[in-house]
């Protein structure tokens, strides 16, 4: 199970996409390797809000998004800790979305729909 930590404890993620069925794939990609998505937020408001007391592994965070969109909620949560691994999912290849992800600190992006095998390679690469 690739989504086990050295110390027998999963890997913990939160999901931030509007879609619950985005939210759901997630979770049917990651789950069964062994990581527990402990959270899950329909815009980035709510991720930045959640974040203070969820402190999850990796997050994977949707770009396009009511409210606060995943870029201004990536920003928010790394003036908080810097360190903290996010994953931008995004259905646009758009160069700029990925240059403004990239200075924001984003660890990686994945192109949606994805492959299971690729969100996972892509959290244990950045973990």
């Amino acid at each position: 199970m690739r989504g086990i930590k050295a110390d027998g404890t999963a890997i913990t993620v939160m999901a931030v996409d509007d879609s619950p069925v985005s939210r759901k794939m997630i979770k049917k990609a990651l789950e069964p390797e062994g990581f527990q998505v402990i959270a899950e937020a329909g815009n980035g408001k709510q991720a930045v809000e959640l974040y203070a007391s969820v402190k999850a592994d990796v997050i994977t965070m949707d770009v396009t998004m009511p409210v606060m969109d995943g870029l201004e909620a990536a920003s928010a949560i790394k003036a908080v800790n810097p360190g903290q691994p996010i994953i931008m999912l995004s259905a646009m290849g758009d160069e700029d979305i990925i240059n403004d992800a990239r200075r924001r600190g984003i660890n990686d992006i994945c192109s949606k729909p994805f492959k299971p095998d690729e969100i996972i390679q892509k959290i244990l690469r950045i973990l």
